[in-house]
């Protein structure tokens, strides 16, 4: 019974805060009145199948499965691209490299993977930098027309 409960509240918190940490999540417990080892905690969250995802301000933060499910559904109905990151974009032959304020690659590279451009072989995100593999034949102006299709707020930002 008491485990349970435990399972609940858990399942609670994550619902209802950003919870970056299994230490801020057992401090939380405990003030609801339950004293449970990091142990016995690891294996709740591995029983509520509880995942971590990227956060901007913590870091990574928990979230349930079916939050992660209905976060997934909503980043498929629409493409977004962070364009404040965007900095810049430059060719070498087949490979494009997009210039981004610190720690927004991984966002962009997603938009852009999720665009799901023809043009596109692949992308590789660092902390300031996306790097594009594109396709054979495909043409520096094919993928920036491409690009614009698809984030045309991009336009001032793309020489």
């Amino acid at each position: 019974m008491q485990k349970n409960h435990r399972l609940s509240i858990i399942q609670h918190l994550i619902n209802q805060k950003r919870i970056s940490t299994q230490e801020e999540l057992l401090h939380m417990l405990e003030e609801e009145g339950f004293h449970v080892t990091q142990a016995t905690l690891s294996r709740d969250l591995k029983h509520l199948n509880v995942a971590r995802i990227p956060d901007k301000e913590l870091g990574n933060v928990y979230i349930l499965p079916e939050q992660l499910i209905k976060l997934n559904n909503k980043e498929e109905e629409k493409l977004d691209l962070p364009v404040s990151g965007f900095i810049s974009l430059q060719f070498s032959n087949n490979l494009a490299v997009i210039r981004t304020v610190p720690a927004f690659s991984h966002s962009i590279a997603l938009g852009i993977d999720k665009a799901d451009l023809y043009e596109i072989l692949g992308t590789i995100a660092g902390n300031d930098t996306v790097l594009i593999i594109l396709r054979e034949g495909v043409t520096q102006q094919d993928f920036k027309n491409a690009l614009l299709l698809k984030f045309p707020e991009l336009e001032s930002k793309i020489s």
